[in-house]
């Protein structure tokens, strides 16, 4: 494995506190690695202050973390993607043994796992707690993988490494701080290689801030849980709404039903009409959800074909 090309990726906005030393750490722990740090807009010294420490900095002018990890994946060619953040928080320690478990095959996304770790001793934001916790718990009961498989421990974690299987094939979608949930759905729906190893986690130095905004950014995960849930499980999705529909429907229309047997009259029409409305929006609900599931079955198909195609070219290239 010595010939494997591993790079460090390293978004950062105004991380001129941090930025030098998790640079040297990073390189203390691969000294053969490149190490990228892609600045987004910052108006402190970190860009500079990357280039001294021996990072290869680049920018991106578009806001948003899920704008920098576009350009990193498209742009940079490697066989282990190992990604953190600026901050700080994540010991470099643990990027061997990451980055091992990638060289090796055993995965295409390790998730460096905060929350079995420091995280809830280390973290001061109680609310950030509450949030981790809130989203891995929708996270494991969307997609479940089966009683023997493992959970998701961690969601949010922006400490992780990738293979070239799962750089490749990741359609961003986000452009925010929701980027670590899209890369866990993505693995879940497409039956990747998760591993997860417990890290530690420190809370970010005095004089450094986050930029993580707890309830618009919250919001903004659990509105892409909800989406993507809606694109990857149409059929459960639907398949819910219609039978809520229906099972109002039949609510309703029951003691309209009764009376008309025994009196003969159905005093209460905008009951029935009412009744009539949500039983065609659950027959309607279903037919959605069924077609959009045929959709996204051939979708996941074309994914597999993908795959295959992009390993053949990518086992030729290391001929």
């Amino acid at each position: 494995m010595q010939d494997k090309k591993i790079a460090v990726l390293i978004p950062c906005y105004n991380e001129s506190l941090t930025i030098e030393k998790v640079v040297s750490d990073f390189r203390r722990e691969l000294p053969d690695a490149e190490i990228y740090v892609y600045d987004n807009n910052s108006v402190d010294d970190t860009a500079e202050l990357a280039e001294k420490a021996g990072a290869i900095v680049r920018h991106e002018y578009r806001q948003g973390k899920g704008n920098v990890i576009r350009s990193m994946f498209r742009e940079i060619d490697a066989d282990c993607y190992i990604m953190t953040d600026g901050d700080d928080t994540y010991p470099a320690e643990y990027a061997r043994e990451m980055c091992n478990l990638i060289l090796e095959g055993k995965a295409d996304m390790v998730i460096g796992d905060r929350l079995s770790a420091t995280y809830f001793d280390e973290n001061k934001r109680p609310f950030h707690n509450f949030g981790n916790t809130l989203v891995r718990g929708c996270i494991n009961t969307f997609w479940k993988r089966g009683k023997k498989s493992k959970k998701i421990l961690d969601v949010m974690t922006g400490y992780r490494a990738f293979s070239p299987i799962f750089v490749k094939s990741f359609p961003i979608l986000s452009e925010g701080f929701e980027i670590e949930t899209e890369m866990t759905i993505h693995a879940l729906d497409k039956n990747l290689l998760i591993q997860s190893i417990p890290v530690n986690y420190r809370d970010r130095p005095e004089g450094s801030f986050s930029k993580l905004n707890t309830y618009v950014d919250g919001a903004k995960v659990l509105m892409t849980i909800f989406n993507l849930y809606r694109t990857y499980r149409p059929l459960k999705f639907f398949g819910t709404a219609a039978i809520f529909f229906m099972l109002i429907a039949i609510f309703m229309f029951l003691p309209i039903l009764a009376e008309f047997i025994e009196t003969g009259l159905v005093p209460k029409i905008p009951t029935l009409i009412v009744s009539m409305i949500l039983g065609l929006s659950s027959l309607l609900s279903a037919a959605c959800g069924l077609i959009l599931d045929t959709i996204a079955d051939n979708a996941r198909k074309n994914f597999e074909l993908k795959m295959n195609i992009f390993k053949m070219l990518f086992a030729q290239k290391n001929l």
